[in-house]
């Protein structure tokens, strides 16, 4: 099985189009019969988030996963299709997945917390070797005992899958407490300020070793597990 992600981009997002999203079009993506599908959105319950950052214009205002038998095949293309149809434009990445930690997910519901989504771009002084390690092998434990994270998951990219992709190399999906949206205490899980200092001093010289300080978008969503792509036996 392979992961697709696809990045939709519209200038100003409203909660009827998130609704949209994760209704009518998730319900069309299903019908093409993918294997699993998770919809984020930034809707209102995120849109104010602090952890805002955006390179790219129009913004992502929605991330969706789609797990295939084929990346290549025509059940991708229809489904690439069909989200073209509701942003202005998109970009298609297959990605590698690893899952540190297993998102809270309720299934046809909305996950609790709020997701970050990061796309991070390897600095060009760094070979992929050496950026890989330092991002997955070195900054994963350093990111899970800086912040209250309760899902955590990397997506290397392979390539992308449609003409005129942004640049990306890395997709991250943080699950953190809905407080976090506006509380950087709640989002590093800190004590007092005086932690949450140290929490932030450690999490930026893990980052900036992989360049994931500078060229980043962070998009605060919504996550729904639509379809589970490994339902419980």
């Amino acid at each position: 099985m392979e992961k697709v992600v696809v990045l939709l981009r519209v200038t100003e997002p409203d909660d009827r189009w998130c609704e949209q999203i994760r209704g009518q079009v998730a319900t069309g993506l299903l019908d093409l019969g993918v294997e699993g599908l998770a919809v984020n959105v930034r809707d209102g319950a995120v849109r104010d988030s602090l952890m805002t950052l955006t390179t790219l214009a129009p913004p992502v205002a929605a991330v969706v996963s789609i797990w295939t038998q084929q990346s290549y095949g025509p059940q991708v293309a229809a489904a690439v299709e069909l989200l073209a149809g509701h942003c202005e434009s998109l970009a298609a990445y297959l990605v590698t997945e690893s899952v540190p930690i297993a998102p809270p997910d309720r299934l046809d519901d909305r996950t609790p917390g709020f997701a970050n989504i990061a796309l991070l771009r390897r600095p060009v002084d760094l070979d992929h070797a050496t950026w890989l390690t330092r991002w997955q092998v070195d900054h994963t434990p350093v990111a899970i005992e800086t912040q209250a994270t309760s899902g955590y998951t990397q997506n290397v990219v392979v390539r992308p899958l449609t003409p005129d992709a942004p640049a990306i190399d890395g997709i991250v999906e943080e699950l953190f407490p809905d407080a976090a949206t506006t509380d950087l205490h709640a989002f590093f899980g800190a004590a007092d300020d005086a932690d949450l200092h140290d929490r932030m001093t450690r999490m930026v010289a893990s980052t900036s070793a992989f360049g994931a300080t500078d060229n980043i978008d962070t998009v605060p969503t919504s996550r729904f597990l639509v379809r589970s792509p490994f339902p419980a036996t």
